[in-house]
């Protein structure tokens, strides 16, 4: 739901809340506002798993926030080809929402995008069925890493179109073509970057007139990766934000990478506001799968065989290894590429912030451990 400056709090006491949602990217979705660059305005989002109190929908994906048309100050639309600087003000818990829970992860918005184009829309579309129908048999990383499909086509099942009536002639063509909101694109979309929190800034390639923007998918925390999936923890919240317009920014700044102008991604800075941690625990992958299988420089395979290492050394000091797990993916851990260039091994590494333990884990001695273990058995032997 998206107001000027002011937003109220609950989904059911804003006129026409529902068709402020959309769960699609495609270029025809209507803008539900309008702001001007410098304002600070306000964007209230249901968390990813939808809203049952608006509609009998089941979105296995995102329900997004907008589209929102972004004017200059002489009122002006932002045009395909410029740029869109998105600033974070402030973001946080619906009021009523929030969890009383202290945790030293990072709030954040997973999803900030533009609209696509019709000619981008196309792409993406025509790259992802080709990825279904021709990849499956050739993909070595399915025989290691469980998958859910190889892409997301489109999908009418669960399709939310904003102010498009569902049913409708044109509700029905939009439905065939959008794009789901599931992967990361060029528009900027779901990209799952935990520091983009208060006081980053977002620079979007705007592909239509007014720039439509879009956001969703508010994080209570997350861990890079978030490799359980779905294992963040979700919330509602808002996102205060400013937008500033870069004239004809894509061809001056972006450089594309791929046979059309198009093919260009955003630019981040990340947020200054981030909890800070001295002492790490950090775990070693390589592209070597469980049987033993050599992989050529995947880093798939060897962040997850970092994760695999990570899961097994905490579950030996008390822990299951789901719990584990479910931790890796909401918690503040830091994924790093640490090798791609030295064949055929690339090299990934999983850092983990040991202050958010109440027990050390790092290897001890055998002297140490010794004397630990002493300790233990004579307290367990008094204790008795």
């Amino acid at each position: 739901m998206v107001w000027r400056r002011k937003i109220k709090r609950r989904e059911e006491e804003a006129m026409g809340a529902e068709t402020a949602l959309h769960s699609r990217w495609h270029p025809e979705i209507p803008p539900v506002a309008q702001v001007t660059v410098g304002e600070v305005f306000r964007v209230e989002m249901v968390d990813a798993s939808g809203v049952s109190k608006l509609a009998d929908h089941h979105v296995q994906v995102h329900y997004l926030s907008g589209p929102i048309r972004i004017l200059d100050k002489d009122g002006f639309p932002a045009k395909p080809g410029d740029l869109l600087a998105v600033e974070i003000c402030n973001l946080g818990p619906l009021p009523g929402d929030e969890s009383g829970v202290r945790f030293p992860g990072l709030t954040h918005s997973e999803i900030v995008g533009t609209a696509p184009s019709m000619q981008l829309l196309n792409i993406w579309n025509e790259r992802e069925r080709e990825l279904v129908e021709n990849e499956v048999h050739s993909l070595k990383l399915c025989e290691v890493l469980y998958q859910r499909p190889l892409a997301n086509l489109p999908l009418t099942k669960g399709c939310v179109l904003g102010k498009i009536q569902e049913g409708t002639p044109e509700w029905e063509r939009i439905a065939r073509e959008d794009a789901r909101t599931i992967p990361g694109r060029e528009n900027g979309r779901n990209c799952d970057i935990k520091n983009l929190s208060r006081g980053s800034k977002i620079y979007l390639p705007v592909f239509v007139e007014g720039a439509n923007l879009s956001t969703g998918d508010m994080h209570f925390s997350q861990g890079d990766g978030e490799v359980a999936f779905c294992g963040a923890i979700e919330m509602s919240g808002f996102l205060e934000l400013k937008c500033e317009i870069i004239r004809d920014g894509m061809k001056e700044y972006l450089t594309p990478m791929g046979p059309t102008p198009l093919h260009v991604n955003p630019i981040f800075t990340i947020s200054p506001v981030e909890p800070r941690f001295s002492e790490w625990l950090v775990f070693e992958g390589v592209s070597v799968d469980e049987s033993g299988k050599q992989h050529y420089l995947d880093v798939s395979v060897a962040y997850k065989h970092a994760v695999l290492n990570a899961i097994d050394y905490l579950s030996k000091f008390g822990y299951s290894k789901e719990h584990v797990y479910l931790l890796l993916s909401c918690c503040p851990c830091e994924g790093r590429i640490s090798g791609i260039v030295d064949s055929p091994n690339a090299v990934a590494t999983l850092a983990i912030p040991t202050a958010i333990f109440d027990q050390r884990f790092f290897i001890l001695s055998s002297s140490c451990y010794d004397i630990i273990r002493q300790a233990h058995n004579k307290h367990h032997i008094n204790s008795n």
